[in-house]
């Protein structure tokens, strides 16, 4: 007679699938990463010599730029660049994690707010960045803030639905124990919350960094932005060019590749991800 129960699944073979799957769920390995990789280097060497012009330069000066810049004047404007987006990544869980939460706690407020949130949502914010730009000025802050409100809005949709949809009779289980609302949100709502916060800024690292090259062309002498306009257009250093646009490139793979294996790591239990 068989089990009423499933075989419970190997803890040993979970571990080695997510060490071999590098993201998105797809399980998309190191070896096709690379040959990936590889195909695109070939493209651009064929590209390359036939279009024959100064504006295309083989890979091999690309990559000799590369790592003669990165370890002195690109690697200022890279690591510019990484601590405009970690504290734009940062703000944004601080300000939508703690307001999806509420929305998702309490329908009347989300009743509330949801209009606002469905008229804003959908527009582009790389529309807002001269707006921005202009109210805020030069420096840091605009880059942040602009970043900031793509993943804001995210994360809050996200983090709302997450809290809203948790099952009633959980809800009345954890009750049933005792726990007031500071333990729901403790042991409930904050458990809900962390997969949808992750999966949304996986989602949104893309989006958030080509928004960040755009604001670093104007008002800044720094970011990866900048040097790759100033190299290209002002210089017409092209090697360097492209070595910053593989620079930004490394970037936005390494940050997606960051929160992908946080999220592996830590919500492992919650199935398959978008």
């Amino acid at each position: 007679m068989s089990s009423p129960h499933p075989p419970a699944s190997n803890p040993l073979q979970h571990n080695t699938d997510s060490e071999n799957a590098l993201s998105t769920g797809h399980g998309l390995s190191v070896s096709s990463i690379f040959i990936a990789a590889l195909f695109l280097y070939l493209l651009w060497v064929v590209s390359a010599r036939i279009i024959d012009q100064p504006i295309l330069p083989p890979p091999n000066l690309v990559i000799t730029a590369f790592l003669l810049e990165i370890r002195d004047e690109l690697g200022v404007h890279f690591l510019v660049s990484l601590y405009r987006v970690i504290c734009s990544i940062f703000l944004a869980i601080l300000l939508a994690g703690p307001a999806g939460l509420l929305l998702g706690q309490y329908p009347r407020l989300n009743q509330l707010f949801a209009p606002v949130i469905y008229l804003i949502y959908p527009i582009p914010k790389v529309v807002l960045v001269p707006v921005v730009l202009l109210l805020l000025g030069v420096g840091d802050l605009p880059k942040i803030i602009i970043m900031t409100m793509i993943l804001f809005f995210q994360i809050l949709v996200l983090v709302r639905d997450a809290a809203s949809n948790i099952r009633p009779e959980l809800i009345l289980s954890v009750r049933s124990l005792g726990a007031g609302r500071r333990a729901l949100l403790r042991y409930v709502y904050l458990p809900a919350s962390i997969p949808a916060i992750l999966t949304s800024i996986r989602q949104s690292i893309g989006t958030a960094v080509a928004v960040l090259y755009i604001a670093e062309l104007f008002a800044t002498k720094y970011g990866l932005g900048y040097y790759i306009y100033y190299q290209g257009s002002t210089l017409f250093n092209y090697p360097k060019m492209y070595a910053g646009i593989v620079a930004m490139g490394l970037l936005g793979f390494s940050l997606y590749f960051c929160v992908d294996a946080i999220e592996r790591r830590i919500c492992h239990w919650c199935g398959d991800r978008t």
